[in-house]
């Protein structure tokens, strides 16, 4: 596991949670797929601000980026995050790696999968032939 968050080569940047029963199993389907990611604890190395702020960009509903069942969500309190400007969110789950919903995964190529639903990530993550394209 990569403290850092540092990234090697093309692969994926998983954030974990070793006490997180869905970041277990995202882990288990990944071994069992074949694909490797570089694995960091989101606890100690959480995604950086520029990093979320690139993310946070990219989805159509940003506040899917918070752990809503986690004890850190429910001290910040639903009402104060949901009143958050999009910098303080960023900047309360750089601060906080327990607000990201986990697991997370960032590929170099831009794409983002929050929480583990097998059939998403089979459809994002599997090789695909040369020359194929993926419908949008």
């Amino acid at each position: 596991m990569s403290p850092a968050g540092d990234s090697r080569g093309d692969r994926p940047r998983l954030y974990s949670y070793s006490k997180c029963s869905t970041c277990r199993r995202a882990l288990s389907w990944l071994a069992a797929e074949g694909i490797e990611v570089d694995l960091v604890d989101i606890t100690l190395a959480p995604p950086s601000k520029q990093q979320l702020q690139q993310i946070w960009a990219g989805l159509p509903d940003p506040r899917r980026l918070f752990n809503t069942s986690g004890a850190s969500y429910r001290a910040l309190g639903a009402s104060r995050v949901k009143a958050m400007s999009p910098e303080e969110a960023i900047a309360a789950l750089a601060a906080d790696g327990k607000l990201i919903r986990r697991p997370l995964l960032v590929a170099d190529d831009g794409r983002v999968l929050i929480g583990f639903d097998p059939q998403i990530w089979q459809q994002s993550l599997s090789p695909r032939p040369l020359g194929s394209q993926v419908e949008p």
